[in-house]
């Protein structure tokens, strides 16, 4: 059947909790789009803005609290984009950001080495370009990484060297216990089965490595404040942790988490402010002309908006 005569349910799928399966829960935030509307325009407002706003309806599990998108795109849908990269300028955007973003892995790897000071084998999951990557293998580790983007694997080379595993984690054949350290930067919340990809990293790891992720903290007072206009609430992120689930996803695996903190990213000012327009017209105009006006617009800026740091130990016993 041809997709302009087809509706977005087609390419819509019901998910229960990734946490405790519960199926029951409370809308949290309504759909902008109804079952019925046409998939053609909704997979291209979807491509155009999902990482920018939410689109999707957001819900909360009844039993044990996790927040997440349902219904959502099917899988395979999901990892298509990803796999190509239709969400609209998001190569130039992420070259554009890549001196910023240096220097928050930067500061990460330091932070790391200090919980880890032996140099070993690193996985970077969701590798993205490999900048991660490039800044670990100059520190001393022996770096691995995968990511479902073939543009990105194809920069990571050209830039880095770098030779990045295209695929998703479940695709890959990385041997069981190899890795010191696992890393997942902003991936979390992407992925369809959270519970899964953490029983993976839980396997990869040896006896008491560390998992190193960061997510967007939805019970942050930032989170709270912001509401629906919170920055991080997009269709791209499928899962909103809080401490309390966050812990809830870890712990079962096997995992003992020993630090939390607020996570500190860097970037260009005038991205920061092109990324106002989608939540406030006015402050994005008005941010613009001070920018503008005061030739700020390459300045780097550390910021936070609610994202944050887990580091966890694997314990030496499967649970």
């Amino acid at each position: 059947m041809n997709i302009s005569s087809q509706t977005i349910r087609h390419y819509q799928q019901s998910v229960p909790c990734n946490l405790c399966h519960a199926d029951t829960y409370t809308i949290r935030y309504q759909a902008s789009f109804r079952p019925d509307d046409s998939a053609e325009d909704v997979l291209q407002k979807f491509r155009s803005q999902g990482g920018d706003i939410l689109l999707d309806q957001v819900v909360q599990c009844n039993k044990c609290g996790l927040i997440y998108i349902n219904p959502r795109l099917r899988d395979d849908c999901i990892l298509k984009d990803y796999t190509e990269a239709t969400i609209h300028g998001y190569k130039e955007q992420f070259v554009s950001q890549n001196k910023g973003r240096s220097i928050a892995c930067a500061r990460s790897m330091r932070f790391i080495n200090k919980l880890h000071p032996v140099r070993g084998k690193l996985l970077d999951v969701g590798a993205a370009a490999g900048t991660f990557m490039a800044i670990a293998q100059n520190h001393g580790w022996d770096v691995y990484g995968c990511e479902p983007n073939r543009w990105f694997c194809e920069w990571g080379k050209e830039t880095y060297g770098l030779d990045i595993d295209q695929g998703t984690l479940l695709d890959q054949r990385y041997p069981y216990e190899t890795f010191d350290v696992v890393t997942l930067w902003d991936v979390i919340e992407h992925v369809p089965d959270p519970t899964g990809i953490i029983k993976k990293c839980f396997s990869l790891l040896k006896p008491g490595g560390m998992l190193i992720l960061t997510y967007p903290d939805i019970g942050s007072w930032i989170a709270r404040l912001m509401g629906r206009r919170w920055v991080f609430l997009m269709s791209v992120h499928l899962y909103y942790f809080n401490r309390k689930t966050i812990a809830r996803l870890l712990q079962p695996a096997g995992f003992s988490i020993i630090k939390s903190f607020p996570h500190v990213q860097t970037l260009q000012l005038s991205y920061i402010i092109y990324r106002m327009q989608v939540h406030s017209a006015i402050l994005y105009r008005i941010g613009k002309a001070f920018s503008d006006a005061l030739h700020l617009n390459n300045l780097l800026v550390p910021y936070w908006i609610g994202v944050n740091c887990i580091a966890a130990k694997k314990q030496l016993s499967e649970p």
